[in-house]
């Protein structure tokens, strides 16, 4: 497959950056574009020079594959048709709506034999990659990861665990390779009712100890992951692409005549050089490339429906906390008690769609 052609389907914000990016992008050709409006549909085709379809079917006669930015509750009913079709796919996340539209997906995504991949952006970010092959050598004790913003009514349709954590989700579980033992998350509103910011905290057999913060009511905003290791203390900017790694170099206690014992340590601070390319740019790239030479997606199917399945359980914890603070309860004991229902293991029956 020398010109792999490519149809978008959805041309909304997320959608015209995929746009912008398939017009330029070797072995790839945009090919048409796809949404529920015709005008937004249209103005977009014109921009880049190509057909402009309302309905799905259309654009299956003319491409080898598309692209789903259309909102999640879509995702599940168009990536069956995109698989009906023969057509490969990259779904933007979450994957589908619910877990059990994922595992369904999932099946079919495994038995069709077609690339289908799972637009967790953040894998690509050259800061992240970077940082993996930093860790490789460290014993990773703890990762500290934040993702924080300000609010925007354009995301306030899902909490901020769909909307934001689930990056970090997803990068935690490719970093560990495991799942969580035990969760304990919080999680407050400040807006419409919806869970605006929350902290989770997840524990492994193994280790290591995993806190995750994601907030949409901050005026800074911050893409942080940091690691403790036994061997050095990691900072991973992912939105300024900055790497530093702190190294313990020498420690020893001094003694002063007047000022008796007293303790000094130097340290050495590593500045990790981070290449600077676009995150989508590479994830596409890479998309592009696992339907022209036959790779391996990075992000598959499974994966989004492992990052959406620990989704799940964040969210179940959170509305476990704020149903039980509701209870009537004989004292403070009590109410800080968790419940046995809060480190259950993943309930499949929640629905991904509420706020």
């Amino acid at each position: 497959m020398e010109q792999v052609k490519v149809g978008v389907v959805g041309v909304g914000r997320m959608g015209q950056r995929h746009c912008r990016i398939f017009s330029n992008l070797r072995r790839a050709q945009l090919v048409g574009v796809c949404d529920a409006l015709p005008e937004l549909g249209e103005q977009v085709a014109r921009q880049y020079g190509v057909p402009s379809y309302t309905r799905i079917d259309d654009v299956f006669k003319h491409v080898d594959a598309v692209i789903l930015a259309t909102p999640t509750p879509l995702h599940y009913e168009l990536a069956m048709s995109c698989l009906a079709a023969g057509v490969h796919v990259l779904i933007e996340k979450p994957i589908t709506e619910t877990v059990a539209q994922a595992e369904a997906l999932t099946r079919a995504a495994e038995a069709s034999g077609l690339v289908v991949c799972v637009g967790h952006i953040e894998r690509f970010n050259p800061t992240y990659l970077e940082l993996k092959n930093i860790l490789e050598d460290l014993t990773v004790l703890s990762v500290d990861v934040r993702r924080l913003g300000a609010y925007s009514h354009s995301t306030n349709d899902v909490d901020v665990v769909l909307d934001l954590m689930i990056h970090d989700i997803d990068l935690v579980s490719d970093l560990i390779r495991q799942e969580p033992t035990w969760i304990d998350a919080h999680g407050l509103s400040a807006f419409n009712g919806s869970v605006d910011h929350a902290i989770a905290h997840l524990i492994y057999e193994a280790g290591p100890l995993v806190t995750m913060t994601a907030s949409r009511i901050t005026e800074q905003k911050i893409r942080s992951i940091d690691v403790t290791a036994q061997e050095a203390y990691v900072e991973g900017d992912l939105l300024n692409k900055s790497i530093a790694v702190h190294r313990c170099t020498t420690a020893e206690y001094l003694l002063h005549i007047r000022r008796g014992v007293k303790y000094r340590q130097e340290s050495l601070v590593e500045r990790i050089y981070v290449p600077i390319f676009e995150p989508l740019f590479l994830e596409l790239q890479h998309f592009v490339d696992c339907l022209a030479d036959g790779k391996l997606p990075t992000v598959p199917a499974r994966d989004g429906l492992k990052a959406l399945r620990l989704a799940g359980d964040i969210r179940a914890a959170i509305h476990e906390r704020l149903i039980m603070v509701k209870r009537p309860v004989a004292g403070v004991s009590e109410r800080l008690a968790i419940p046995d229902s809060a480190m259950a293991s993943r309930q499949e029956s929640v629905s991904l769609s509420e706020a």
